[in-house]
């Protein structure tokens, strides 16, 4: 049984996960394009140029993933793991905290806000939210 969600609540969750989508998707698809911006700024983090490619198809998958509602739960996961990634990646530059380090966190507070707010089971298992009857 599913229960109805106000229209506010709705298109709140659409445009934060929106965000992240449209932003995952601009990231993935330049990986794979490839301009040298993109190729200096990775090649700056430590990665050799042969992985950005492979970067590209595992941040398109994944957001693929979230943006399908019936897999978004598993999407949401292994973007979790992909900007854990992102995180210790900026860590290990000593890039800088709240604009650099921190963004990927932002990313995931929209991520699992949009689904949290979308997704009555995942309410549920993120907060233990008791059933009413």
């Amino acid at each position: 049984m599913r229960s109805q969600i106000s229209k506010t609540r709705l298109w709140i969750a659409r445009i934060m996960s929106g965000l992240v989508i449209l932003f995952m998707l601009f990231d993935g698809v330049f990986k794979l394009i490839q301009p040298a911006p993109v190729v200096e700024g990775t090649l700056v983090l430590g990665y050799a140029q042969h992985h950005i490619g492979v970067i590209g198809i595992l941040a398109l998958v994944s957001t693929v993933l979230y943006a399908i509602p019936r897999t978004a739960v598993l999407g949401a996961l292994l973007l979790t793991g992909f900007f854990g990634g992102v995180i210790a990646t900026q860590i290990r530059v000593d890039a800088p905290l709240f604009t650099h380090t921190l963004f990927a966190v932002y990313l995931a507070i929209l991520m699992w806000g949009g689904l949290w707010l979308r997704n009555e089971r995942v309410r549920k298992l993120l907060f233990a939210v008791k059933e009413e009857k």
